[in-house]
């Protein structure tokens, strides 16, 4: 795969071999990002799990310190008092039936996070076979299913993010902007590691994590010290 000067220029900065402490990484990261446009930065966590079990997921929320430098568009399945509730917390889409209808005949995604309180729950299934697949089903695991959907839209809006493994038992998830600089990206990278080791089920044996990498959208990654998670 063909690199540009700017990429390549920067992975001479990062020793492959090497597994760097969080400050470290974080500055090498904003050092090496080649873009001209605020990159974002984005964590890439392999753990010692098998995901084909149910007693093995690891799948949560936090909101990151100094949230993900990114304007999150929520949509809100509410109705009655909550409805007006999620439009006073800032909801951009808020609705029931219309927007489902919306979703199914317009095939339209205008929107980053879906919240639902639990009795909409019955319309919102109807979406399963289109918002699953794109990480978007809401559930009461990564709060967006929850009969406060003001709190979760406020949270969302705060810079919330959800982790979950991959098919191969990776996770992937932003922490930041490159404008951040390394210290904002160090705390939201710890912050987001916190959880992740906290939600270890208790069924996984062995190494828990397995590797850490950071990478900005466009810059190489980098390669973190995973055994201070453990």
């Amino acid at each position: 795969m063909f690199r540009g000067k700017k990429y390549q220029n920067g992975a001479k900065l990062i020793d492959k071999n090497a597994a760097y402490d969080v400050t470290e990484a974080m500055d090498l990261v904003v050092k090496t990002a080649p873009a001209k446009f605020d990159e974002t930065v984005e964590l890439h966590v392999k753990l010692g799990v098998d995901s084909r079990h149910a007693d093995q997921q690891v799948r949560g929320a936090i909101v990151l310190p100094h949230g993900t430098g990114k304007t999150q568009r929520v949509l809100v399945f509410a109705k009655g008092d909550k409805a007006e509730a999620a439009k006073a917390a800032g909801a951009d889409y808020v609705g029931e039936m219309d927007l489902v209808e919306k979703i199914q005949k317009e095939n339209w995604f205008d929107f980053d996070v879906v919240v639902a309180s639990p009795d909409m729950m019955g319309v919102v299934g109807r979406l399963g076979k289109v918002l699953g697949p794109k990480g978007l089903m809401p559930s009461p695991k990564a709060g967006t299913v929850t009969p406060d959907v003001a709190k979760a839209v406020q949270e969302v809006k705060a810079g919330k993010v959800e982790y979950r493994l991959d098919k191969t038992n990776i996770i992937h998830c932003p922490i930041g902007k490159v404008s951040f600089g390394p210290e904002k990206l160090t705390e939201n990278l710890n912050a987001l590691m916190g959880a992740i080791v906290k939600a270890k089920p208790s069924a996984a044996k062995g190494t828990y994590v397995k590797s850490c990498v950071a990478a900005s959208t466009m810059g190489p990654g980098v390669k973190l010290n995973a055994a201070k998670f453990v």
